[in-house]
């Protein structure tokens, strides 16, 4: 038995929820999502609670049956609070700035990169003091749908993986790099 697909779905104040079906919309202050749902999983509205039914017992009916359950909520959720990662660069000379609807990194590469920052994403970038000889810069990304925050986030990280010698690169906020001992002189 699913012990998240079992939980209801909790909604705020502010937040509209329409069912159509197995297709559901979500409004709130921050925005809207859309979403379509399997047929396997039937969902209901009852006041301010919205549950989640399954159709079978067989193994992808109970995955799909947790599995919607949280699709649903993280949509609820973005609608109301909004989701944000922060992404971390190290090293020096590494560089953001949000010009024109993208984002340019100087990640030590001969050129920049330009990355168009998608609909419903929002980007800041905050410089922090020299740590450790490495400048620290941060990319906070926010937005409602969490997959869409989330894939941004690790697309910028996959750029500039972190390296274990000097701990430069990109890298998630409160990450934690294991660093390598470097040659050792004779």
């Amino acid at each position: 038995m699913s012990r998240i697909g079992n939980a209801p779905v909790l909604i705020p104040d502010g937040v509209k929820v329409e069912i159509a079906g197995n297709f559901v919309e979500v409004n709130g202050p921050k925005g809207g999502l859309k979403r379509e749902f399997h047929s396997s999983v039937k969902i209901r509205i009852a006041g301010d609670k919205i549950s989640l039914r399954r159709i079978g017992d067989g193994r992808q009916e109970k995955s799909l049956h947790g599995l919607s359950r949280s699709l649903l909520a993280n949509m609820v959720m973005g609608v109301s609070a909004g989701f944000e990662k922060v992404v971390e660069m190290r090293g020096i000379g590494y560089r953001a700035q949000v010009r024109d609807e993208k984002l340019v990194l100087n990640l030590g590469h001969s050129h920049s990169i330009d990355i168009a920052i998608p609909d419903g994403i929002t980007m800041e970038v905050i410089k922090k003091p020299v740590v450790e000889q490495l400048a620290i810069t941060q990319i906070v990304i926010r937005g409602v749908d969490k997959e869409k925050v989330g894939k941004f986030a690790a697309g910028i990280r996959q750029l500039r993986p972190p390296e274990p010698y000097k701990g430069k690169g990109v890298r998630n906020i409160g990450e934690y790099v294991r660093r390598k001992a470097g040659k050792k002189a004779a």
